[in-house]
């Protein structure tokens, strides 16, 4: 057979046809064009011999955009999510093409400590739903910074999440506290992207200060109260406020079950700066009032019998208050040896006064012991019967 050899015009040809030669991809691959038409809910791609693509609603926004809006002439990748629309289209999805993109933006922002913009698109009893790079994530209450964290005194849900929904549509400055693209995990935090500023004015207090302040909030556990920031080393005064928080064994001397019964939000206090740890300032009101523990030695002694009424009763024995700042406890074990099998509740009931045997005092510790006077009458007969 004789060997058939290319012409001068075959290889020339098949030259022109590799040229043009194009490859078709497939459904989920991400293709190249130009924008060449963009109106409000669509806008049409230039694919070059593929032909016209077609982006649709909210497929036209790349997540990485400032504003998420197309502008003609400009180079887009997209992936293709179907070869033809009726109107002969190919359609595509400018935001999946960025979805990959969009969390190593937010993966390199993590690493990198970054402060990021984001906005408040919706809220629940959680906390805020939010956005970035057109990922969706979320910013928990705790997360909140003081200035936007719900101060909610019965701690009712409901009115936290009234609180909420006024942060949507506003703007913050958050840090990117976890993310994790395979669950679509995203979790942000305002207050961490305040701290470094707040990191800041905290460096010019120093525990021992005495600041004067308005209560932002009263909880189970205590008071937070918000108070301007010190003035800088060039004498310049600060217009930020910072907050502490009085615990309720920081409120006063005697005990509190409820610190809303001492307390109230909007009220101006004094308190004393007595830890500073990161972002947290620890303060005391009681500190600045005198220790009544101190002269409890100049009242009572030892062996006294006094008038104490019960505030409360737990499985550790009765609370008694011997006057509105002295407290003292009436050992569950003691009176344990005085009614055996009677529980405390049958003998005594709380809001009552009681004459009571003083066992011991410890004033730098705060106890003070005590006993009900016929129990310790009759304690004594008993251990001297035994001696």
């Amino acid at each position: 057979m004789s060997e058939v050899k290319n012409s001068p015009e075959t290889s020339q040809m098949e030259s022109l046809l590799a040229k043009h030669l194009i490859e078709i991809p497939s459904v989920g691959d991400v293709v190249h064009g130009v924008v060449m038409n963009v109106s409000s809910n669509y806008a049409l791609i230039d694919l070059g011999a593929l032909g016209t693509g077609i982006v649709l609603g909210k497929e036209m926004r790349d997540g990485l955009g400032v504003d998420g809006k197309l502008k003609i002439g400009a180079e887009v990748n997209a992936t293709l999510t179907s070869f033809e629309t009726e109107e002969g289209y190919i359609e595509l999805s400018i935001r999946e093409a960025s979805y990959e993109k969009s969390w190593e933006d937010i993966e390199e922002k993590l690493n990198a400590r970054e402060i990021v913009q984001t906005k408040v698109t919706d809220a629940n009893k959680g906390g805020l739903m939010i956005e970035v790079n057109g990922i969706s994530g979320f910013l928990p209450v705790s997360q909140l910074s003081s200035e936007h964290y719900p101060r909610v005194e019965d701690g009712d849900k409901n009115k936290i999440l009234e609180l909420l929904k006024k942060l949507v549509g506003q703007e913050m400055s958050v840090r990117i506290l976890d993310a994790d693209r395979i669950s679509e995990k995203l979790i942000v935090s305002e207050k961490a992207a305040q701290s470094e500023k707040e990191r800041e004015l905290i460096n010019r207090l120093q525990v021992g200060n005495i600041i004067e302040g308005e209560v932002s909030g009263v909880v189970d556990f205590g008071a937070f109260v918000k108070f301007s920031a010190p003035e800088s080393e060039m004498g310049k005064k600060a217009t930020e406020k910072l907050e502490g928080l009085v615990h309720i064994s920081e409120l006063a001397w005697q005990l509190i079950d409820d610190p809303r019964e001492i307390i109230k939000t909007g009220e101006h206090v004094s308190a004393k700066i007595i830890g500073i740890e990161d972002a947290r300032i620890s303060l005391s009101i009681k500190a600045l009032k005198n220790d009544p523990w101190e002269k409890v030695g100049e009242k009572y002694k030892i062996d006294d019998e006094v008038q104490g009424k019960i505030d409360k009763i737990n499985h550790f024995g009765a609370f008694v208050y011997l006057d509105k700042d002295i407290h003292g406890l009436a050992h569950v074990s003691e009176f344990s040896d005085v009614y055996p099998g009677r529980k405390m509740e049958e003998v005594f009931s709380t809001g009552e006064t009681y004459t009571w045997r003083i066992l011991s005092i410890e004033a730098k510790s705060h106890r003070l012991g005590l006993l009900p006077v016929k129990a310790g009458a009759k304690a004594k007969e008993t251990k001297a019967a035994a001696l």
